[in-house]
């Protein structure tokens, strides 16, 4: 089958011819007419398999007719990367050059000035990260009322990179009446879910099995030691013909290292990762097209849909953590019918790593040995569990079934006892729980103790010492007060001990729940009048 066979117009059919390409992809084969028919479309398929211009090409024709107004796009694409959004403009330049259709990129890193001035003026198609896109949306910049296509392109790398919640915001924000083109190279159960709610009745199209590598990549894996993984990388690149490559990390602290060593040791290589400055990273990508870096160490950000032609090489310096992502890595190499080779370095901590991505692509990858280097096996997975939960001491972590039996022992001595002295602890623990011991007063508790009764001794001998207030001794008509007999005196000696308990019982709670750490201000004791004091009545 041939393009002119798919319906596409005559327009983009001469761009087609003219960038060199007569046969379309299985992919592309069964997607366009679709796509021209107005259906919503669910696409899964390996990476490098033309999956961009599945969408690009039909869109052209749909936008073909038709004018975009000032800050309302006709059509919205979203892509997980910045990388990836600007080789979707490039191909939109590429194939609608017979077109007048305008093109904004929204990307983060780019000035806000120049992507609002494009807005204004209307866009036909606007390419964005959903980041940037939901900032100028924020700012009134954007209208999305007249969207008639949209396209979520690598969905699952969405997922990953925690874009969902801003994707589910825009579609809210489109046109119930729209189309919808769902491009994905993997089809987890959350991916799923999110088509079903975001298509209408749409037309699934699997070309390969879901998660399948390029029958054109020949793979290998190296194990070897961590210190050894540089010397190993080195030996590959010597050993190999290696015209240019993708070399990926699982960290950007580690792109900077391996960087740094692949030039000291006379490598032409760049660097390629989130944190750089975007016009960093667009220079570097585009000095990697046009050869002028024939090594390009890099993180994940550069394993998603960058269209590289001829990459004879892949090194995954780290073995991805997640198995999606070794799928998408190799996927740089053999595309568009060539073939391509990629090596993997395992440490023997790798093991569960490795094990993962041959479920998911299904085979076992064949295992070389690297010259000079020791090979060590996988551990197992029993011994990383009993090593990451061991103990931090010396003595080793008692199994469950040994300290059951010793249990066991300590329970049949136990019940050589007699029944009485088991019954007699058993009543003393009871009664131990039941009453709790007054927790012992402080040194600085039983101090100030001391010092308020001395102040309270001191000021009842100044008033037995003649400072006796005698209007004390008459009622309030002028009447004389009558003498005390011993049964008031036992009376006020009661209240006396009653206040001198109740002292001790606050100093007490006090110390309790503090410890020795009582603060100063909680420790001193609400004033009493002069009559509480000396034990006497005003008159």
């Amino acid at each position: 089958m041939t393009f002119s066979e798919l319906g596409l117009g005559p327009e983009v059919l001469r761009a087609v011819e003219d960038a060199g390409y007569t046969q379309p992809t299985p992919i592309q084969e069964k997607a366009i007419p679709w796509v021209l028919q107005g259906r919503d479309v669910l696409g899964c398929a390996q990476t490098g398999t033309g999956k961009t211009a599945s969408f690009t090409l039909p869109m052209i024709d749909i936008l073909g007719q038709g004018r975009a107004r000032a800050r309302m796009p006709r059509s919205l694409i979203l892509e997980p990367t910045r990388e990836l959004a600007a080789q979707v403009a490039a191909n939109f330049e590429t194939y609608g050059k017979y077109h007048k259709l305008s093109m904004a990129l929204l990307i983060g890193g780019e000035s806000f000035g120049d992507q609002i001035k494009k807005l204004e003026r209307g866009v036909d198609v606007l390419i964005a990260t959903p980041g940037r896109m939901m900032d100028l949306f924020d700012r009134g910049n954007i209208l999305l009322t007249d969207i008639k296509v949209l396209v979520i392109d690598e969905a699952d790398r969405m997922l990953d990179m925690g874009f969902i919640p801003d994707i589910e915001r825009i579609v809210s924000l489109l046109p119930r009446i729209r189309q919808t083109l769902f491009f994905s190279a993997t089809m987890p159960p959350e991916i799923r879910r999110l088509a079903d709610a975001f298509l209408m009745n749409p037309k699934e199209i699997t070309v390969a099995p879901p998660a399948s590598t390029a029958g054109t990549v020949t793979q290998a894996l190296a194990i070897v030691h961590r210190e050894d993984k540089r010397a190993a990388l080195r030996h590959l690149l010597r050993t190999e013909d290696v015209k240019n490559a993708f070399i990926f990390c699982n960290r950007k602290r580690d792109v900077a290292i391996l960087h740094k060593s692949l030039q000291k040791h006379g490598f032409n290589a760049g660097a390629l990762h989130g944190d750089l400055p975007q016009s960093v990273r667009t220079e570097t990508l585009e000095a990697f097209k046009q050869g002028d870096i024939t090594l390009l160490v890099c993180s994940d950000v550069a394993a998603r849909g960058i269209d590289i032609k001829g990459v004879s090489h892949v090194f995954n310096f780290d073995v991805p953590i997640h198995s999606e992502d070794y799928v998408h890595r190799i996927g740089r190499t053999g595309r568009a019918g060539m073939s391509g080779r990629a090596f993997s370095l395992a440490t023997s901590e790798d093991g569960k790593y490795v094990a993962a991505i041959e479920k998911l692509i299904g085979k076992e990858i064949p295992v070389i040995a690297i010259d000079g280097l020791e090979q060590p096996a996988f551990e197992e997975g029993d011994d990383r569990r009993r090593r990451r939960g061991a103990k931090s001491s010396d003595e080793p972590r008692e199994s469950r079934g040994r300290r059951d039996r010793r249990r066991g022992r300590e329970d049949e001595g136990r019940a050589d006892e007699r029944p009485e002295t088991r019954a007699d602890e058993a009543v003393e623990r009871v009664e131990q729980t039941a009453r709790p011991e007054r927790p012992e007063r402080s040194e600085r508790g039983e101090r100030l103790e001391r010092a308020e009764r001395g102040d309270r001794a001191e000021r009842s001998e100044r008033s037995e010492g003649g400072r006796h207030d005698h209007r004390r001794d008459f009622r309030a008509d002028g009447r004389p007060r009558p003498e005390r007999g011993h049964r008031d005196e036992r009376r006020d000696e009661r209240r006396d001990d009653r206040r001198r308990r109740r002292d001790d019982d606050d100093l007490d709670e006090a110390v309790l729940g503090f410890g020795d750490h009582v603060p100063a201000f909680m420790m001193r004791q609400r004033a009493r009048p002069a009559a509480l004091e000396t034990g006497g009545e005003e008159g």
